[in-house]
């Protein structure tokens, strides 16, 4: 029970990463608000779904003042909500390149905003961002997502030079996910993914759970001396 009465934010929470996050911090002892543009039920009764999309900043705040009306508190924020919308420079549309700043960079800023400061009143807290091995190395045909990934370890080292101000324990860390088998990989022709795979040192492709586990980590008290640091979780794959 690491999280035992801790509360936490996770966005992007319906699905793959974020949902195997909602999962395993309810099983460690959090109360855990998990939001998404759809809301789903739950196996675990301290997991409550919450619609939110993450590019609505009045919305990003209704959210935080709701959660600090009704726990009186956020300890743990996930920003994990993300999209992808490929394409090679030369034929990405404004829309494509929009969309996917506006959910991965601008979504984690406008609930940062608001949770940030208030874990910083109350003295600590811990904030995780989910960046992508992408966001470390770039990728062809994908200008817009690793731009928002980088902007993610940007936004982290930052966060965490502003959150620690006037001797507030508040650490801000991101996780850099490889390849991992979420429902967007489940599409992806069997042959690439194991391209991927053996691009790694372990052979193989991450289980959503195993980035979940390294968030717990940073979530839980255990990693409290740990803070504007990326975590790099792709099993060896640049080394």
């Amino acid at each position: 029970m690491r999280l035992e009465g801790k509360v936490a934010v996770i966005t992007g929470g319906t699905r793959g990463i974020g949902r195997a996050m909602a999962e395993e911090f309810a099983k460690a002892g959090a109360i855990v608000i998990a939001c998404d543009i759809e809301v789903l039920q739950y196996k675990n009764d301290n997991v409550e779904g919450y619609e939110l999309n993450v590019t609505d900043g009045k919305a990003c705040k209704v959210l935080a003042d709701y959660v600090k009306g009704k726990y009186g508190k956020v300890d743990i924020l996930v920003n994990n909500a993300g999209i992808t919308r490929d394409a090679l420079t030369g034929k990405m549309t404004d829309e494509q390149w929009n969309l996917v700043i506006d959910v991965n960079l601008k979504g984690a800023y406008n609930l940062t905003r608001y949770i940030g400061p208030m874990m910083q009143v109350d003295g600590k807290g811990s904030i995780i961002n989910i960046s992508s091995v992408v966001g470390e190395y770039g990728n062809i045909g994908q200008v817009n997502y690793s731009a928002s990934k980088a902007g993610i370890i940007g936004m982290t080292k930052t966060w965490a030079k502003e959150f620690a101000m006037k001797g507030a324990q508040v650490r801000v860390n991101a996780i850099s996910p490889g390849y991992t088998m979420t429902d967007i990989l489940k599409t992806v022709p069997q042959e690439l993914l194991e391209k991927f795979a053996k691009q790694t040192m372990l052979g193989r492709l991450a289980e959503p759970t195993e980035i979940a586990k390294a968030a717990l980590f940073l979530a839980s008290d255990d990693s409290s001396y740990i803070t504007g640091h990326n975590l790099s979780v792709n099993g060896g794959m640049r080394l």
